[in-house]
């Protein structure tokens, strides 16, 4: 693989910090789609291809989450990382659930939690959410963004005070971050969804379970047309879904 995945990065750049994950996951997908890295190659170590292409192994990590989130590799434990697939799969696999379960399902639990949350919220839970937000917009790289946009959906669970919709978000949180690494590097919608968080937030703070719960259904429904962009068909399906 030394030589195959050589001669793929041979005259490149290395690739800077600053959406470097994105830039490895982009050459990684397009090597293997062109076929210059075969299905049924396995891949070399994280450290090896943090090496080569100059970057963290944390870089490395999140690209190779999304190749396996669109169908193109997967990883067996103790063997390695393989490629399975020279085409992006119908669905992502997201490890317990897919992007499509997802999809369904959010709306049904996230759009009355936060209506919930804008009626019960306390002092504090919107000091968290204020917080996270805050914390959001100065994230300095991918993970990092990741991992408090799933710490806002799952506050605002929280704060509807329903056992039953916190419950639910925490059973997904691992598959909402694969899937929120995997958008935003093919499809970086950091922008739009901070401004959608935004809406969302300033209507819980008002009160007003109507705007909170209409905000939460225009972000799922956000989410749910960029993830259509990355799947084959997608586009169509999204356009005529639910939010």
């Amino acid at each position: 693989m030394n030589d195959l995945l050589d001669s793929w990065t041979a005259g490149q750049d290395r690739v800077v910090r600053v959406g470097a994950a994105e830039a490895v996951f982009a050459s990684l997908r397009g090597a293997i789609e062109a076929g210059k890295i075969p299905v049924g190659t396995r891949l070399d170590s994280e450290a090896t291809l943090a090496k080569q292409y100059g970057v963290s192994r944390t870089m490395v990590r999140e690209a190779l989450r999304s190749c396996t989130a669109l169908g193109l590799t997967a990883t067996h434990t103790g063997k390695g990382t393989f490629v399975i697939a020279d085409k992006v799969a119908q669905d992502l696999k997201l490890g317990k659930y897919s992007a499509s379960a997802l999809v369904e399902a959010r709306p049904h639990v996230e759009v009355p939690a936060a209506g919930l949350a804008a009626q019960r919220r306390t002092n504090e839970d919107l000091e968290a959410l204020r917080e996270i937000l805050r914390e959001m917009s100065e994230a300095e790289n991918l993970q990092q963004w990741v991992q408090l946009n799933t710490e806002f959906h799952a506050t605002i669970a929280r704060s509807s005070g329903n056992g039953v919709f916190e419950s639910f978000l925490s059973d997904i949180v691992e598959a909402m971050a694969n899937q929120s690494n995997t958008l935003n590097l093919v499809a970086d919608r950091r922008k739009e969804s901070g401004e959608e968080h935004a809406r969302i937030f300033e209507a819980i703070e008002r009160g007003s379970a109507e705007d909170a719960s209409q905000a939460m259904a225009m972000h799922l429904h956000g989410v749910e047309c960029a993830l259509g962009t990355l799947i084959p068909g997608g586009e169509k399906a999204a356009a005529g879904g639910s939010g």
